[in-house]
């Protein structure tokens, strides 16, 4: 069934229904129920090709060959592991891609401004760190104020110091714009210090769906992190000997 856009203020931002995706005779997605609340932050997990991906796309409107329902809000905006910034427009002009007006252009300065790159609007693509490239992705993202923001992996291919600042970023962004949120990542500690609750996708079904409810100080380091990174580890079938 194709993409039902909602808006309603009281509904789910994301509701999946029976969700089923074929990529030939290979079944990706079977079945999958999933509902996000406004301003919920989730991180999907899963094996390489259990179908996080797959369903990023569908909730993102890139492909919408499947069985099922999807209702999604109008407002998304998605970030991948590439910044995809275009290397003949400056990063000002990459933010405000398709967007028109001088208003479009105010939002994106102060959008730049809270991602650390106000200096770097008139700059090349060509120009930025790793880092900066994502951070202008995100601005692109949240210049949109999108309803739902979509992450497939945007931290992946930075430094471990690099993808830390990353981290703290994107919370403190989300906690000023608060859409909710679907990362998708292959890192379980990512999962866990970033997201409100995690879901683990395994061969194309949910397996796993927990709250992740860690104290404010020293989250990273205490018990509950250690014992919820530990279960999803083993729910992705990594134990003792693999750590």
């Amino acid at each position: 069934m194709a993409t039902d856009l909602r808006s309603a203020v009281d509904a789910p931002a994301v509701a999946v229904s029976g969700l089923d995706k074929r990529f030939g005779a290979q079944h990706v997605l079977q079945g999958v129920d999933l509902a996000l609340a406004p301003g919920e932050f989730t991180a999907l997990l899963g094996r390489s090709g259990s179908g996080k991906s797959t369903l990023l796309r569908i909730l993102a409107g890139l492909d919408a060959d499947f069985d099922g329902t999807v209702e999604v809000p109008r407002r998304r905006a998605v970030a991948f592991q590439d910044s995809r910034l275009l290397p003949w427009a400056k990063v000002i002009d990459n933010v405000v891609l398709g967007l028109d007006g001088a208003e479009a252009k105010r939002r994106a300065l102060e959008t730049l401004a809270e991602v650390g790159l106000a200096d770097k609007a008139k700059a090349w693509p060509g120009t930025l760190s790793g880092g900066e490239g994502q951070r202008a992705a995100l601005a692109r993202a949240l210049v949109r104020e999108p309803e739902l923001l979509l992450l497939d992996e945007p931290f992946g291919a930075l430094d471990a110091l690099t993808r830390l600042k990353m981290h703290a970023l994107l919370r403190r962004l989300w906690e000023a714009h608060r859409p909710a949120v679907l990362l998708v990542t292959h890192d379980v500690e990512e999962a866990v210090a970033l997201a409100d609750r995690v879901v683990v996708l395994t061969e194309g079904r949910i397996s796993l769906d927990l709250p992740v409810a860690l104290p404010e100080t020293n989250p990273r380091r205490s018990p509950e992190f250690a014992d919820l990174r530990d279960r999803l580890l083993a729910e992705l079938g990594v134990d003792e000997s693999e750590r």
